[in-house]
C-alpha cells in the first residue's frame, strides 16, 4: 500500500510544523512560470517585502510526487535553520486542482500588504481545474 496515498487515492495530507517567523525571511520562488506567480498578476521579489509577524505556518510536509512545492523559505535563527517548504503547495486531483496555502495570508491582508493582495488575487482568479 502506498503510504502517500488514502484509500480512495488522493494524495495523503501530512501537516508539520514547519513555519517561518521572521517576515523578512527570503523567498525562492520554485517554479517561476506557474500561474500562480503571473496571472493576473506577476508575483516577484517586491511582493515579499512589508510582510507582518511571519511569513507562515503549519507548512505542508508534501511527500507525494503529485505534489508540486511552489515556494521555499528560510528562517535566519539558528533554532530554525534550513530551507523549509510547504508554505505554498499544489496537486492535481482528478479533474481539478488542490492548493494548500500555509503562507499567512490573513495576516497580511488585514495589514495591507500589497504582495499578498496580489498573490491572493491570483490564487483565487485560477480557472476551475487549473
Amino acid at each position: 500500500e502506498d503510504s502517500a496515498r488514502t484509500a480512495d487515492g488522493k494524495p495523503r495530507i501530512i501537516e508539520e510544523t514547519a513555519r517561518i517567523t521572521d517576515e523578512n525571511a527570503p523567498v525562492r520562488i520554485l517554479v517561476p512560470d506557474h500561474p500562480v506567480f503571473t496571472t493576473p498578476n506577476r508575483i516577484g521579489p517586491a511582493d515579499w517585502e512589508g510582510w507582518v509577524q511571519e511569513r507562515g505556518t503549519y507548512f505542508l510536509d508534501a511527500r507525494d510526487p503529485h505534489y508540486v512545492e511552489l515556494v521555499s523559505m528560510s528562517d535566519p535563527f539558528p533554532l530554525n535553520a534550513g530551507e523549509r517548504r510547504g508554505a505554498l503547495v499544489e496537486a492535481r486531483v482528478g479533474k481539478g486542482t488542490w492548493t494548500y496555502v500555509g503562507l499567512g495570508l490573513f495576516r497580511q491582508v488585514a495589514a495591507g500588504t500589497p504582495g499578498a493582495y496580489r498573490l491572493l488575487a491570483n490564487l483565487v482568479s485560477r480557472p476551475r481545474g487549473q
